[in-house]
């Protein structure tokens, strides 16, 4: 241990004052300066002298927050403040939008203390996060004092010491719990009858979360990926509600409760962003990009400091477009992509699994280690070779250890028994541990094998194959790259896989003279895709997610890709593809069905009750949606009659919770619940059918530099009605009314735009010869260069990205 010893008013104190402090505590001096206790003891006592107050044990951590953790508490307890102000019987809501290693548990608390709260709720929809809840209050001097209490801790809530703050840890579906009856659980009922201070929803948006979580393990066996998803959302909380939507309502219809405020965290509310559940005034942002420019501009700022960012590594993204014999195996889908499902599907499970199509995959293990013929001929005709990931000596140190992401069991079975067979000797310095199956163990269970193999992570070299297991809430310092071998649909799945590799691997006082020292053993680490397209179009999807807010979604993606850089190989040449180049490949690899689907989507339109009451409301707005085709076939008064049940569903499930629903009462309450819903649906599906006319309306008119806005209300307003059927008085007012979605209609816009150019491109046209901005919906964006300039030095050397680890 290396620490200062220096109190807080400049004094110092010496190794004599340490001993004391500890035999005062009764801990023994054996003889001379040896004592027998903990490093953790030797913390506390530090911490005692430095400032002069009186800790338990456990407490021997002071460090402040960081800037950003400052900057989130701030923001929060300005917000609260003034939404107080104007309504003293308010309950704002904040959202942390934090990824993984922001330290949000130690941030939330010291939001709690800015609040003077003595009361926090903690609710969570990942019981196994306890560990850190409980640490970050009673490992810090700031907690002192303060109580920890969770379904496990065996002190009696109600006889706790109340003139102290208490912080108290529940699962959200063991607070929901209901007996037989549907009344709370009588362990639960002094939860209900305290006023909280703050409610704090841990992991928020289950619902998307649960699909992520549904997507990782939809590989593994059918037991284990249930037990495996079971696990990381805990038993219990598919009963909770069936249907999860009903957290988009306010939290006392869920969770009955009092409270003066709720906080959300979440490291991917991609879902409450686009639908402006939360205003940009309650939302704290804390990206990877965040993260890393943070990174870079303390290190700019305080050269000679120690860089508290610099152990996080960059993330960087190379892709390949595979070669033409291996892509015509595997092709599938809407748009003829390489599958990676199907070209590594494998038949059977353990030492008799094989792939499918093992020669092509034969052939992809050769690539990669750059010692498959006709590309080497083509290396040498060209004078370049592509850094390939197992040949190229810049990226070697980085697949010492990696993670190979599989489609299933079977697939990984047939990798480790291909790796291991006699003509792939290259591979046979590397220990295969096959982290799948029922054999390998449920959640952590396949952990202890990975970190056997890998040991310190010197001398060895290792593959994990995985299809799902170790992908969520594990930390393995040694992983520096992942190889993306499966489909994955959403972007949020993708990253968070990605960013398993992104754990910090150092060193703690290399040399053994200076425990201050820490020694930096990944700077970087890497992902490797091999479906070119897709893999950017993931990237542009999380680029624009991260940045809902941001009317050009080029520049969202510009953010991302300055931190995250990607190359791409198309199977001549490996080149550098800022944000326009992945762009025009992700809009240039797919279609205009799928991009006529954007105007498919329910995100597009809102039809919640508080959207249905101001259309009710409005005379005019009622008049406009009968205009709509079809609108006249759902009946009369639907809306008031959808707001009416629904209001009714509230009452008989309120009298549930109270146990006083007769068997009438129930049969009412499915009835009448399947009813609202179905009424709903069909509302949602008129408004998308309308929608789905606006790309039409794009294809008519020729104007693009115009915002659809302009062209739709000042210039071709007849065309418009003619197509839509909606006047432009009509639309102008549903969109006020907030029954469209004017940013995801930007979105959906831009994708348009720029496949419609991207594609014309391609084929030697200029669409729109001069053009310089495109018309989104109801903004314009700069039509920015896509990196084309053959002045470019980095054009068609991706040196200068990797050359820099050297």
């Amino acid at each position: 241990m290396d620490e200062s010893a220096e109190r807080e008013d400049g004094t110092v104190f010496t190794d004599h004052e340490v001993r004391a402090a500890l035999v005062t505590k009764g801990f023994e001096n054996t003889e001379l300066e040896w004592m027998r206790c903990s490093f953790e003891d030797v913390q506390s006592v530090l911490t005692e002298l430095r400032t002069g107050k009186r800790v338990g044990r456990s407490r021997h951590q002071s460090f402040p927050m960081r800037q950003e953790q400052a900057d989130a508490v701030n923001a929060t307890h300005s917000y609260f403040l003034s939404r107080w102000a104007e309504d003293m019987h308010a309950v704002p809501r904040f959202l942390w939008n934090a990824k993984m290693r922001f330290g949000k548990t130690f941030a939330t608390y010291q939001l709690a203390r800015k609040l003077g709260a003595k009361r926090v709720l903690v609710v969570t929809f990942k019981p196994a996060v306890e560990d850190a809840w409980q640490t970050d209050l009673e490992a810090h001097l700031d907690f002192d004092g303060w109580q920890y209490l969770s379904k496990s801790s065996r002190t009696d809530p109600t006889e706790i010491d109340r003139s102290k703050p208490v912080v108290y840890f529940g699962s959200f579906q063991d607070l929901l719990g209901r007996d037989w009856a549907g009344n709370i659980k009588p362990k639960n009922e002094w939860l209900h009858i305290i006023n909280w201070d703050l409610v704090v929803f841990d992991e928020y948006h289950f619902g998307a979360w649960r699909e992520t979580a549904k997507e990782l393990f939809e590989g593994e066996e059918g037991s284990v990926s249930k037990k495996e998803a079971k696990l990381e959302y805990a038993a219990g909380l598919g009963e909770v509600n069936e249907d999860l939507n009903v957290l988009s309502s306010e939290e006392k219809e869920f969770l009955p409760i009092t409270t003066r405020a709720y906080l959300y965290l979440s490291g991917t509310p991609f879902k409450a962003l686009a639908t402006g559940e939360f205003i940009e005034e309650q939302i704290f942002n804390w990206t990877y990009t965040d993260e890393q420019r943070a990174k870079e501009r303390f290190a700019h700022e305080n050269p000679t400091e120690w860089n508290p960012y610099a152990a996080l590594p960059q993330l960087r993204l190379l892709t390949y477009q595979m070669p033409d014999e291996l892509l015509a195996v595997a092709s599938d889908g809407e748009f003829d992509e390489f599958d990676l499902n199907e070209f590594f599907s494998a038949k059977a499970v353990g030492p008799l699994s094989q792939f499918t199509h093992k020669d092509e995959v034969q052939k992809w293990l050769d690539i990669i280690r750059g010692q498959y013929a006709p590309r080497t001929v083509e290396s040498l005709k060209t004078g370049t070779r592509p850094p390939f990931p197992y040949s190229d000596v810049r990226l070697l140190p980085y697949l010492q250890h990696s993670f190979w992401f599989l489609p299933d069991v079977a697939a990984c079975h047939a990798m480790a028994n291909l790796l291991s067979e006699r003509q792939n000797t290259f591979w046979h310095d590397y220990k295969v541990v096959v982290a799948a199956g029922a054999a390998a163990g449920v959640g952590l269970d396949a952990l202890p094998p990975v970190r056997k193999a890998i040991g310190s992570g010197f001398d060895t070299k290792t593959i994990t194959l995985s299809c799902g297991k170790l992908t969520t809430g594990v930390t393995v310092p040694q992983w520096s790259s992942i190889l993306m071998l499966r489909n994955l649909k959403s972007p949020e799945t993708y990253f968070q896989a990605a960013f398993r590799v992104q754990s910090p691997w150092t060193i703690k006082n290399p040399n053994g003279d200076n425990p201050a020292e820490e020694e930096i053993l990944k700077p970087v680490c890497f992902v490797f895709d091999f479906a070119l397209t897709r893999a950017l179009r993931q990237l542009a999807e999380y680029g624009i997610g991260l940045a809902p807010h941001e009317p050009n979604p080029e520049n969202a993606v510009k953010d991302l890709v300055s931190f995250l850089p990607v190359l791409a190989y198309d199977g001549s040449n490996m080149t550098q593809v800022d944000a326009g180049g992945i762009l025009d490949i992700a809009m240039a690899g797919t279609s205009a069905t799928l991009l006529a689907r954007k105007w498919e989507s329910a995100m597009l339109v809102n039809v919640d009750n508080e959207t249905l009451r101001r259309v009710l409301e409005n005379p005019e707005a009622i008049a406009a949606v009968e205009r709509i085709e079809g609108w006249r076939s759902l009946g009369d008064n639907i809306i008031e009659t959808i707001i009416n049940k629904s209001e009714k569903v509230k009452e008989l499930k309120r009298k549930a919770k109270t146990g006083d629903l007769s068997e009438g009462d129930k049969r009412e309450l499915t009835t009448e619940e399947k009813e609202y819903k179905s009424k709903r649906k069909q509302i949602q599906e008129k408004l998308i059918k309308f929608a789905t006319r606006i790309p039409a309306f794009m294809y008519l008119t020729d104007f693009r530099e115009n915002t659809l806005q302009d062209v739709i209300t000042k210039l071709e307003p007849e065309l418009f009605l003619a197509v839509t059927g909606l006047t432009v008085r009509d639309f102008h007012l549903l969109v006020q009314l907030k029954v469209f979605n004017t940013e995801q209609m930007n979105q959906a816009v831009f994708a348009f735009r720029r496949y419609e150019d991207a594609s014309l491109r391609y084929t030697g046209i200029e669409s729109h010869e001069g053009l310089t901005h495109y018309g989104l919906y109801d903004t314009v964006v700069g039509k920015e260069s896509t990196g084309d300039d053959e002045d470019d030095p980095n054009t068609d050397d991706p040196g200068p990205m990797i050359r820099d680890l050297e």
